[in-house]
C-alpha cells in the first residue's frame, strides 16, 4: 500500500470516528424533540420466535430477557434519565419480554398496546397492526403526548425498514399523510 492510500484511509477513519459522537448526539437531541417518539425493540432474550406451546398469557410458554437482557433495559431507562428524554407513557407488547423491559425503563405508566404485539411467524395480522399502530401514534401527537413503544423486530421494522438490535430505539415522527419518518437511531447496550 501506497503511503497515499494509507493517508487516505486513516483520514477516512478519523472522519468515521469523530462523526459517530455527533450522530449519537443528534439522535439523543431527537428523542428530545417535540413530536418524536422512540420505538425500541425489547432487550436481549436469546433464541428467535417462541417455543410452540406459546401463551400470550403465561410467560414460562414464551421466549424472555435474559439477565443480560434485564440490565440492559435497565441501563436503557438510566440512558434516557441521564439524556433527560422525558416521555409521557410506555406502550408495550403484550408478550413478557417486551413487558418487562417496557417496566425495567423505570418511567410511567406502562400500558398494554396490541398493535405492538409481534406478528412473526403469523402470530399476527402485520398491515391490520402497522395500521393500528399508527392511528394510535396520531392519537398521541392530537394529545401532544411522547411514548416510548416497547416492540419486536418485526413490528419496527414493518413501520420504518428498520432491521434493529435488541434494545435498540428508533426515534420516529408521524407525518401527517401517514408517513413515518426515522429522526435517528440510539443503539444500546
Amino acid at each position: 500500500m501506497t503511503k497515499r492510500w494509507a493517508g487516505i484511509i486513516l483520514a477516512a477513519a478519523l472522519a468515521a470516528v469523530q462523526a459517530a459522537p455527533v450522530a449519537a448526539q443528534d439522535a439523543w437531541a431527537a428523542a428530545r424533540a417535540a413530536g418524536t417518539h422512540l420505538l425500541m425493540r425489547h432487550a436481549i432474550a436469546p433464541g428467535t420466535g417462541d417455543p410452540s406451546d406459546f401463551n400470550l398469557g403465561d410467560c414460562a410458554t414464551q421466549r424472555n430477557l435474559s439477565e443480560e437482557g434485564r440490565r440492559q433495559a435497565s441501563r436503557i431507562g438510566e440512558a434516557l434519565k441521564a439524556n433527560d428524554v422525558a416521555v409521557d407513557l410506555v406502550l408495550t407488547s403484550q408478550w413478557c419480554r417486551a413487558r418487562d423491559t417496557a417496566e425495567r425503563l423505570g418511567s410511567q405508566p406502562v400500558e398494554n398496546e396490541p398493535s405492538l404485539n409481534s406478528f412473526f411467524a403469523g402470530r399476527g395480522d402485520r398491515q391490520a397492526q402497522t395500521e393500528a399502530l399508527k392511528r394510535r401514534i396520531a392519537e398521541l401527537d392530537a394529545a401532544g403526548q411522547k411514548a416510548a413503544l416497547v416492540s419486536h423486530q418485526v413490528n419496527i421494522t414493518a413501520l420504518t425498514g428498520v432491521y434493529p438490535s435488541s434494545g435498540e430505539i428508533v426515534v420516529i415522527t408521524l407525518g401527517e399523510d401517514g408517513a413515518v419518518t426515522v429522526e435517528g437511531r440510539i443503539a444500546t447496550q
